[in-house]
């Protein structure tokens, strides 16, 4: 029903006009501005990369179209401060209403919430949606309110909800547009000249756009789901669903992709297809792997920057220029390796099984920090999705309680032979070994002389040895544990002892540096005051709410950084001398201090850390009073659960049994999250505590 005042729809993430409950509402209260803000600014060492921007170039034009079409168009606006041009566009259209989707990362969250306030103090009505999910973070918790801690207890407790996901909402028929005549467009520069030639290949591969998302997803649901489960391991074939850049950037409803996937489902039930029946609930898997990306990042909003099991702010990683150079150009010398980093840089795409062995050959054989590669992904892929990479990474690193071992190294020989049997992806991307038979496709070294001659292979010359053996990781990965659980006691004990404060909290006791030229920004604004509680609607947002009380001042040791201008990618300090200084001054401190120590006991050390855990953090889910008719925006104090569960084996990934922390129980102790930023800037030094 027409209220006859007009409303601004914030689009970010949901360029789509189907299935969208905000640009719905907005239709349905009178008339509509449609605005699109590019601030990347505000995502401080996250702004979108070259692939993405292309993306998103295209996505933003189709979706004009389609408004247009419908009687409106779509206002860009070029901002380094969102709330500002949100209130300039209220001003110069004279809306009285604010309506957006929602988000998950920790940049978005603050943003909309300080947008929800100042609107707010405006006399704007602020509502918001959900969008993105299945089920929003807070409504999906364990029999006691809290948060969920392994993947396989999270999916079972959304496909078991009480009621389902809400139907995805047709398009409007048409929208009656706002008045714009003092709001023109910016133009947005998402694309420059020397970036052109390099994004024309990308437009013979992919269509942006929520009407060519559409199309995809029925050419998968008619197509390769029927066999997905049988053909979703081979990397030389298009066997999974493509749909990932339309998810990230809204052009597709998970919803909609759900329903549609589900009556699939019920079909091939009733057929007694098991093969299909098998197929789409591996497929509903990677939804709920989506799902779960967010629900960790709502949940513990620095996972894209600490590991989430405190032992591994210890691991030793290395600092080697030369390494993270191989393996992003992809000369590595283990070819499912290299291929899958130069299909990346050639088309901002991989599939998700060579995504697992190009991270895990990363983070297990070079031991280089996860959060550079994760970064590296950031910047290539298409489908960039910081929820989805930091899980993903988290996973590879052996940070999640279900997630792989840290002690287990996949042989990307063997994995080779499993993800690409003839050797037909490999040949694609390395040109140079096409001609080598498939024995010797994924370990070229052991070939013959004569064998190596007759493909013109010549290693070490126009294709490289192995840049470090398998054995000789391994051996390396057991000498880096072993220093790491040392490190982790003799904390704890300093920490017991309180001879020490702050080693138990969740930071890096060794900063580990980005590269210089994707160095972390870091602000000096100070901390805002409280606001006192609101009322919201049920379907509103459940944000943070921020408290400028006990900051935590943390000054990190970085490693000094040296920025090299060779080739056109980013390159890795080699200077680590800083930081292995600061190592072995810690690695001293603290073994003098566990040999100072040696009577406490490890069980009563854990059990104290436990105790004072428990009462130093109280539960998120404690603290937040909802209700379907009303409530008040929570206080984000992120839950201290211990990871206690039993894990169940499952080769498709996350929900894996680990053995390792079979092994070393005490890694199953969640960190007491105490970093959520002002600025809305992710930094390492102005954090401060939730509470």
């Amino acid at each position: 029903m027409l209220g006859g005042g007009c409303s601004i729809v914030w689009f970010r993430r949901d360029l789509r006009v189907e299935d969208n409950p905000a640009l719905s509402a907005a239709v349905r209260a009178g008339t509509v501005v449609a605005l699109f803000i590019w601030a990347p600014e505000e995502e401080g060492q996250y702004q979108p990369g070259r692939v993405s921007r292309w993306w998103l170039k295209h996505s933003l034009a189709h979706l004009h179209s389609s408004l247009r079409s419908l009687g409106t168009p779509l206002i860009t606006k070029r901002s380094t401060n969102s709330v500002s041009s949100l209130l300039d566009v209220v001003k110069s259209t004279g809306a009285t209403q604010l309506f957006f989707n929602h988000l998950y990362d920790p940049l978005s969250l603050i943003r909309d919430h300080q947008a929800k306030e100042v609107l707010t103090a405006q006399g704007i009505t602020v509502r918001s949606f959900n969008a993105d999910l299945l089920y929003e973070p807070w409504d999906v918790n364990d029999a006691c309110g809290q948060p969920f801690t392994t993947f396989s207890a999270f999916w079972e407790r959304c496909l078991s909800m009480p009621y389902d996901p809400d139907s995805p909402l047709l398009p409007p028929k048409k929208i009656i547009p706002g008045d714009v005549s003092r709001c023109p467009s910016d133009a947005l520069l998402l694309e420059d000249e020397l970036e052109k030639a390099s994004n024309a290949l990308l437009a013979r591969a992919w269509s942006p756009g929520w009407s060519n998302a559409n199309k995809a997803l029925t050419a998968f649901i008619n197509g390769p789901l029927l066999e997905y489960s049988k053909n979703r391991k081979k990397a030389d074939t298009a066997t999974t669903s493509f749909l990932s850049p339309h998810l990230h950037f809204g052009e597709l409803s998970v919803k909609k992709v759900f329903h549609l996937v589900c009556i699939k489902q019920i079909l091939w039930a009733n057929e007694g297809n098991k093969a299909g029946e098998e197929s789409v609930n591996l497929y509903l898997q990677s939804i709920g792997l989506r799902e779960y990306s967010r629900y960790i990042c709502f949940n513990h909003p620095n996972s894209h920057e600490r590991p989430l099991l405190g032992q591994l702010k210890f691991f030793p990683w290395v600092v080697n220029e030369s390494y993270f150079k191989a393996w992003r150009q992809g000369r590595t010398g283990y070819p499912l390796v290299d291929a899958g980093m130069r299909e990346l840089w050639a088309t901002g795409w991989l599939h998700d099984r060579i995504r697992v062995v190009v991270s895990s050959f990363f983070v297990k054989v070079l031991q280089l920090p996860w959060r550079w590669g994760m970064k590296y992904f950031w910047d290539t892929l298409l489908d960039a999705d910081l929820e989805s990479d930091a899980l993903g990474w988290q996973y590879i690193s052996g940070s999640l309680p279900d997630g792989r071992e840290l002690d287990r190294i996949d042989n990307p020989q063997f994995e080779g032979y499993k993800f690409d049997p003839n050797g037909e992806y490999v040949r694609r991307w390395l040109p140079e070994l096409a001609r080598l038979p498939t024995e010797w496709i994924h370990h070229p070294w052991n070939a013959p002389e004569a064998v190596l001659e007759a493909a013109g292979v010549e290693l070490g010359s126009n294709y490289p040895l192995p840049i470090v053996g398998i054995d000789a990781a391994e051996t390396r990965l057991e000498k880096a544990l072993s220093e790491m659980w040392q490190l982790e006691a003799a904390s704890r004990a300093v920490t017991e002892n309180g001879t020490e404060e702050g080693l138990g909290d969740s930071s890096e006791s060794i900063g580990v540096a980005f590269p210089q030229d994707i160095q972390m920004e870091e602000s000096d604004e100070p901390a805002r005051n409280n606001s006192p509680p609101v009322a919201r609607r049920y379907q509103d947002q459940m944000v943070p709410s921020i408290t400028s009380s006990l900051a935590r001042v943390e000054e990190e040791v970085t490693s000094d950084i040296r920025n090299s201008a060779e080739e056109s990618r980013a390159e890795v300090p080699i200077n680590v001398n800083a930081r292995q200084n600061a190592r072995d001054t810690l690695n001293e401190r603290m073994l003098q201090t566990t040999q100072r120590n040696a009577q406490l006991q490890y069980n009563t050390g854990m059990h104290m850390r436990n105790a004072a855990e428990d009462s130093a953090v109280e539960s998120s889910s404690s603290r937040m009073r909802r209700e379907r008719d009303g409530g008040i925006v929570p206080e984000w104090s992120p839950p201290a659960s211990s990871y206690s569960e039993q894990l169940v084996g499952d080769e498709n990934g996350i929900a894996s049994s680990s053995s390792y922390l079979q092994r070393h129980p005490q890694s199953h102790q969640l960190l007491n999250w105490r970093g959520l930023p002002q600025t809305g800037i992710l930094c390492s030094k102005h954090l401060k505590n939730i509470k």
